[in-house]
């Protein structure tokens, strides 16, 4: 693949891989890895990406990557330890509410991924389904249910800061 393509869509969409990978992985530093690997990949294997159908193709590399290190098993050999607090502050960085990004970050794997894809990315349900090989129909009940899964969330969070 031509370098100053893949540098072209790194200046574009290392952000969104990063903010994709992060909400997928929960780790600051694993994220920042398969954005690293993402690119190296790029510009070592020769694929064809279509004009116009660069950020669809890359966050669909992105969520197979994630999902590559989620299976390999180096996520459960990590032991638990204390967020520093430059590493959350770098995270939180990447997001504007932190109660909203907290109440995400409860949501089971596949409704967290499809509202990032459809909030964040701005992908439509179609697209959303062909980056995460789900059904269109599929796309919209997980949506449907994540929103209803935020809200709760959300109107508990604000009735236990009233208390």
């Amino acid at each position: 693949m031509n370098k100053d393509f893949v540098l072209r869509i790194y200046d574009e969409y290392a952000q969104d891989v990063f903010r994709f990978a992060y909400s997928f992985l929960n780790s600051y530093h694993d994220a920042q890895d398969v954005v690293h690997n993402l690119f190296l990949r790029l510009l070592k294997n020769n694929y064809r990406i279509s004009e116009g159908k660069e950020k669809s193709y890359i966050l669909k590399m992105t969520a197979n990557l994630c999902k590559d290190y989620l299976k390999s098993g180096a996520k459960q050999s990590e032991k638990p330890f204390e967020v520093l607090p430059e590493t959350e502050k770098a995270a939180e960085d990447c997001f504007e509410n932190s109660e909203l990004i907290f109440a995400l970050e409860t949501l089971p794997e596949e409704y967290r991924t499809v509202i990032h894809l459809h909030f964040y990315e701005d992908l439509t349900v179609k697209e959303t389904a062909r980056v995460l090989k789900l059904t269109q129909s599929c796309v919209s009940m997980r949506l449907t249910r994540a929103k209803s899964m935020l809200k709760e969330l959300l109107k508990e969070d604000e009735n236990e800061t009233e208390v």
